[in-house]
């Protein structure tokens, strides 16, 4: 049986074999495909493969400025002060006997205000007056004396001592009776008394307050950087916080700074009559100082450079734009006037924000632009 048995043998199918190749070629046609892109570039390649986009220059407005004279001030809050402000004093000891004034009195130099009782004052007079006569009637008898030979010189030295003294305490007796008024020192308003009828007062004790407002004088700090513009005889403007103003002039300035402030106390005497303005109120003080040629700008045209410092946006040549350190010269309400600009400038109002220096706009006329020509100090 073994011998009959055949041997078994597989033969490829050819139409399996036919379908291996079709898949094959398949995946590399897919593949080509894909890669067509970079391998067979389409018909537009033959333009540039990056092209230069322009950007359009930024629209900004702009407003034409010619620098013009312009008067600089220095300004300050002061308080007003009295011209002469002081105590009243008893200068001896007594019971008051009348008062002759009231607080809120204007009175002159030298007025009495109070006396003090006499009584006791008048006592030592008196008794002072009579040893001065007869000490006078010793030293007489004893210059007589002398001459006739019968006394001796020391005797008229003594008579002549006891009648010194006797004069110096009618001098002193004599004061007395005059300080027991209290007057005046200087013309002025009494602005407090503490004295009535009846009581008894101290030599040297405080009894009221007299103030002198006319001139009145109000006192500023100024800062070590403006001291070489402020000097004596300079006019100032002072405005109260009353509302009145009146025109002063600068009347001292200190040649040593305070050692905490490093600032320099100025006066200004301003006139007073009738002492209409009251002592002690706030003040603002103008004084001009000089000129200089700036331009009036808006605060918001003002920025800042990368440094920090504050600076003008403008448009130079080929419409480029510029950036301009400034100096704030004098502030108003509605604007600046700084320095540092050209004198023909055309600043940029809007748009200066978005723009940097160097950099090329698109610059048109600003609408309703102010006419700085047409302003005024």
């Amino acid at each position: 049986m073994s011998g009959d048995r055949e041997e078994l043998s597989f033969q490829d199918d050819k139409g399996a074999s036919r379908s291996t190749w079709i898949a094959g070629a398949l995946v590399v046609a897919i593949i080509g495909w894909m890669g067509s892109g970079f391998v067979l570039p389409s018909d537009d390649t033959d333009a540039p493969q990056a092209r230069e986009t322009r950007v359009a220059p930024v629209a900004v407005a702009v407003q034409q400025s010619t620098a013009e004279p312009v008067t600089l001030y220095f300004q300050a809050e002061g308080q007003a002060q009295p011209d002469r402000d002081t105590t009243i004093r008893a200068e001896t000891s007594g019971d008051v006997d009348e008062v002759l004034v009231m607080e809120g009195d204007d009175v002159a130099d030298g007025a009495v205000i109070a006396r003090l009782s006499a009584t006791r004052v008048n006592a030592e007079l008196a008794r002072a007056q009579g040893e001065l006569d007869r000490a006078q009637r010793e030293f007489n008898n004893a210059s007589e004396l002398l001459e006739r030979g019968v006394a001796t010189a020391d005797r008229v030295s003594e008579a002549r001592a006891t009648l010194a003294a006797a004069e110096a305490a009618v001098t002193t007796a004599e004061e007395a009776l005059e300080s027991l008024q209290i007057t005046a020192p200087f013309a002025g308003r009494v602005e407090s008394l503490t004295l009535d009828a009846g009581e008894f007062v101290q030599a040297g004790a405080d009894v009221g307050r007299i103030v002198d407002n006319q001139p009145l004088t109000v006192a500023i700090q100024v800062p070590q950087q403006a001291l070489g513009r402020i000097e004596s005889g300079q006019i100032a403007t002072v405005s109260f916080i009353t509302g009145e103003q009146r025109q002063g002039r600068v009347s001292f300035v200190s040649t040593a700074a305070n050692a905490e402030t490093r600032t320099f106390l100025t006066k200004i005497t301003v006139p007073n009559e009738g002492g209409a303005i009251p002592a002690g109120i706030s003040a603002e003080i103008r004084v001009p100082t000089g000129e200089a040629e700036a331009h009036f700008v808006q605060p918001s045209t003002i920025s800042l450079s990368p440094e920090g410092r504050l600076g003008v946006k403008t448009v130079g040549e080929e419409n480029r734009v510029v950036f301009h350190p400034i100096e704030i010269v004098r502030a108003e309400i509605d604007g600046l006037w700084v320095t540092g600009l050209p004198e023909t400038s055309r600043i940029i109002t809007v748009g200066q924000g978005f723009v940097s220096e160097g950099e090329t706009v698109a610059p048109s006329p600003a609408p309703d632009a102010p006419n700085t020509l047409a302003r005024g100090d």
